[in-house]
């Protein structure tokens, strides 16, 4: 799910925001890795492939490498000078054309920066993310980190120029072209410039994140990497990690699933007074930064972030909380299936149905491209070079990490895909998902936008992804051959539905009360894990049995531990919602929305999301639109409740 493009937002503080793909990754989509011999006769494929970066640099001691990470140097030693010697010098009183043209400047240098800083950072998490291993590549990306140290100082004095001449920029968009292309941009950073602290200040604050925040990011990452745990499946005891072990949550056996379960409750207690400290010193660092820099609270800076409003965001929670009656439906119908009247959380995730469907890797590929091309053939084209260019690494093997994501690679104009592929359905719509998102990268290189133009907020970063994804899983019901297929097709969607619905909901009222009692003191291990458990009651209700809920999820989810993304849960119910609605909308306009909605994706990174979404017709602050989306997913609850 994850879509890793490297622009402003993501470039800042040089995180590693690589995070599995939310639940329909983590929990349905990510079996486990052929290390350990899990679901291993699911593997229909013998050698899915591994991806090819080498057209972007021969390897990571290359003299191309060190050349562009020179280059890089020099472009961010430039631009310091540039601030210091030239832009200073400009204010508001200067005319407007040296306005004008001091800007374009600016735009012009960092488009240059973004470009090689993105290029060289996929590069690095081409090795990183399939072999933990690599000594060398974590160095180097250790060594990348601290020069983005100095990519937030210059960001942040470009911004704090803008706002100081933000008054005579509609003129310098009029009279510069340069400007005027990235007049998005230029208003956004001159708006978002009030919130900036004193330049001393905001340095010491990015020199202070790489042992602060970054740090406790980094050790909730090696903390919940390398715990591990012994655990008998199929007659064998294995040590699993703990990635294997939460998806045993999917096994098809509830045994395991139940054992799984009761493993994962007794293997987080011995860590958790790390991460405590971790998720609090993070919380804390944001609550600090933010009452300097004259937010109202860490929701006020992922709103802008997200390019949303209040009023809209709680326009869309008020529409999730009206359809927990209809997932607890769903819920009580999937309990009834197991003999029990309540859902316990070993069985949330649990396969329903019988889909014997197998794929092997080349079948998976003809059946996507097959299906891209009943939508549109540009998307098919680009699915097919993605496929034959080896763009994508999908085997399962020792030092990779799970779930699945899509980077681009600026410098090359491309992207890169990384699934882990077992051959089951999931994976191959996962990997229909990760080609949504190549597209859309595809999509803005294509009309030729700069860096800073893609900078895409993930509120609408899931749009082409989910688009996808429904496309292809549409297409496997129309193939199925009995209700029980029917039925396990449905459950994977409806299990991805409610997690992003309900479990996100959950995130979101968790971190909601963490930020604002972590303004009044550290919480306890005790106290996160109530707080995560009164927020899952509140959301699931008597959908699930309260004495078999999961207090230690925010252990794991590396969403809570980033402190440049604050409340990284409720963009992805926005993308779902605006995505299956968007698709309601091809389903009505056929092959006429396909030029729209290409022009939409192109788009993305200029513009807030009720603007975009205005150009077909969707109020976002509009209850109704986010009912009509959710009544696509009723439907979908109502055919599982028939099934028999």
């Amino acid at each position: 799910m994850y879509y890793l493009q490297y622009t402003l937002q993501s470039i800042k503080g040089f995180k590693n925001l690589l995070e599995h793909r939310i639940d329909t990754s983590d929990m349905i989509y990510n079996h486990i890795i052929n290390k350990f011999n899990l679901q291993g006769d699911q593997m229909a494929s013998k050698n899915p492939p591994h991806w090819d970066l080498t057209n972007v640099y021969p390897s990571l001691s290359s003299p191309q490498y060190a050349a562009d990470f020179s280059k890089l140097q020099n472009l961010l030693d430039e631009q310091e000078k540039f601030l210091a010697e030239k832009v200073k010098l400009v204010d508001a009183s200067s005319e407007d054309a040296l306005i004008a043209e001091t800007a374009s400047v600016l735009i012009e240098r960092f488009n240059q920066i973004l470009l090689v800083a993105g290029t060289l950072r996929s590069y690095l998490e081409s090795f990183i993310s399939t072999d933990s291993y690599n000594k060398e590549a974590q160095k180097k990306l250790s060594e990348y980190e601290l020069v983005g140290v100095k990519t937030d100082q210059v960001f942040m004095q470009a911004h704090a120029w803008l706002g100081i001449v933000a008054d005579k920029l509609p003129a310098a968009i009029k009279a510069n072209e340069t400007v005027s292309a990235h007049a998005f941009f230029v208003k956004e950073a001159a708006e978002q410039s009030k919130y900036l602290m004193s330049t001393a200040e905001e340095t010491l604050a990015s020199e202070l994140n790489l042992s602060g925040a970054n740090g406790w990011e980094k050790l909730q990452g090696t903390v919940t990497s390398q715990l591990s745990v012994d655990f008998d499946l199929d007659g064998k005891v294995q040590k699993l990690p703990m990635p294997a072990l939460i998806n045993m949550r999917s096994h098809p056996e509830e045994d395991v699933r139940r054992r799984g379960y009761e493993a994962e409750n007794l293997a987080w207690p011995t860590v958790k007074e790390s991460l405590a400290a971790a998720i609090n010193g993070i919380k804390g660092e944001v609550n600090t930064l933010n009452r300097h820099r004259g937010r109202k609270d860490a929701l006020h800076s992922s709103i802008d972030t997200a390019r949303l409003d209040r009023e809209t965001l709680e326009t869309m929670l008020e529409a999730m909380h009206d359809s927990f009656p209809m997932f607890r439906r769903y819920f009580k119908a999937k309990a009834a299936r197991f003999g029990v009247k309540q859902l316990q959380w070993w069985n949330l995730f649990a396969p329903s149905g019988e889909s014997k469907t197998n794929f092997t890797y080349d079948e998976t590929k003809d059946f996507i491209l097959t299906h891209f091309e009943g939508f549109s053939p540009d998307l098919s084209n680009f699915a097919k070079h993605a496929f034959d260019h080896n763009w994508i690494d999908a085997e399962q093997r020792d030092g990779k990490r799970g779930g699945a994501f899509c980077m681009d690679v600026p410098g090359v104009g491309e992207c890169r895909i990384l699934c882990n592929f077992d051959g089951s359905l999931d994976q191959v719509s996962t990997l229909a998902h990760e080609l949504g998102h190549g597209f859309h990268n595809d999509c803005m290189v294509k009309a030729g936008k700069t860096e800073l133009q893609k900078n895409t907020p993930m509120t609408l970063a899931e749009t082409a992804s989910i688009m996808c994804e429904t496309i292809v899983t549409s297409a496997a019901l129309k193939l199925v051959k009995n209700p029980q297929e029917e039925l396990a097709i449905l459950e994977t969607q409806l299990i991805g539905d409610s997690q992003v619905i309900v479990d996100i909901y959950s995130r979101y009222l968790f971190e909601k009360e963490l930020f604002e009692r972590r303004e009044k003191s550290e919480l306890s291990a005790d106290e996160l894990c109530e707080i995560m458990e009164n927020a899952q009651k509140a959301t699931y209700g008597d959908g699930l049995d309260d004495k078999y809920l999961q207090q230690w999820m925010w252990t794991w989810k590396p969403h809570y531990y980033s402190a440049e993304l604050s409340f990284y849960n409720y963009p992805y119910a926005f993308g779902l919602l605006f995505a299956t609605g968007l698709y309601a909308i091809y389903q009505q306009r056929g092959e006429a929305f396909v030029s729209d909605y290409k022009n939409l994706l192109a788009s993305t990174g200029e513009g807030t999301a009720a603007e975009l979404a205005m150009r077909f017709g969707i109020d976002l602050r509009q209850k109704s639109f986010w009912q009509g989306s959710l009544k696509v997913i009723e439907d979908r609850v109502n055919r599982y409740c028939e099934i028999k």
